[in-house]
């Protein structure tokens, strides 16, 4: 079974940095991509970034390019999201998921995903 345990939330002021982690359990193919989504209260889940766990290619949305960075390291089958000069606008609760199997590329639907975490809030007060 499946599971994604995602830590490292908090709050923050403006220009902050948080680092959240994604535990990943219950599979062992390096073939995944794994994503980072948010969701702001009222809004719908907006995608993040993701990563292709064998060739380690990233996406990323335009809003969020140039401050966050997602990475992994796959001997702990932990995919990190680093977050820099943190915004308002950033704030959400933000979910790990996981795409099996997958074979490099965007995927920014939630329904590309096959498996999700619960999730941790981060908060960005100006």
């Amino acid at each position: 079974q499946v599971q994604l345990v995602e830590s490292g939330g908090g709050s923050v002021q403006a220009g902050g940095s948080l680092r959240l982690s994604c535990v990943a359990s219950g599979y062992t193919s390096s073939r995944n991509c794994m994503g980072w989504f948010r969701q702001a209260p009222g809004k719908q889940r907006e995608w993040v970034a993701n990563i292709y766990a064998r060739g380690g290619s990233t996406y990323y949305t335009d809003p969020v390019k140039d401050r966050f960075t997602i990475s992994q390291d796959n001997a702990k089958n932990t995919v990190y999201l680093q977050m820099n000069s943190l915004k308002p606008e950033d704030t959400g609760l933000y979910y790990c998921a996981a795409k099996l199997p997958c074979y490099g590329g965007t995927f920014s639907n939630p329904s590309d995903y096959d498996y999700w975490g619960q999730g941790t809030q981060v908060t960005v007060s100006s």
